[in-house]
């Protein structure tokens, strides 16, 4: 639990290569596995986007979460109450990171001196 499963899917872009120079083809997967291998080789270990959290609502503004202000009679008395709006939103989509990261499956040790 909470780990991302690039590992488990057996696509883990940090991995050396195989002794033997193998390159894993002839494990589960076979020629798929040595294409995703050799093209892995090649990967950074920053990530320079995320997927958005939030979302547009109809008019365009972007927020978190949206509701609508709704006037609820009880006992003659008027009182308003906030009814959060699920319908008619857009995510935000791909954002791009101010400063690159560290991708979460990269190996690494942080210590203080």
């Amino acid at each position: 639990m909470g780990a991302s499963g690039s590992k488990s899917r057996g696509l883990w872009p940090f991995a050396s290569p195989a002794p033997g120079g193998g390159g894993g083809a002839e494990g589960p997967g076979g020629q798929q596995a040595l294409a995703r291998a050799r093209a892995a080789r090649a990967a950074t270990p920053f990530v320079f986007t995320r997927r958005g959290s939030m979302y547009y609502d109809e008019d365009g503004d972007l927020a978190h979460e949206f509701y609508e202000e709704t006037i609820v009679t009880k006992n003659g008395r008027k009182r308003a109450k906030l009814k959060r709006i699920h319908k008619n939103l857009i995510p935000q989509g791909i954002v791009k990171l101010e400063h690159p990261r560290i991708h979460v499956d990269f190996p690494v040790i942080i210590c203080e001196v």
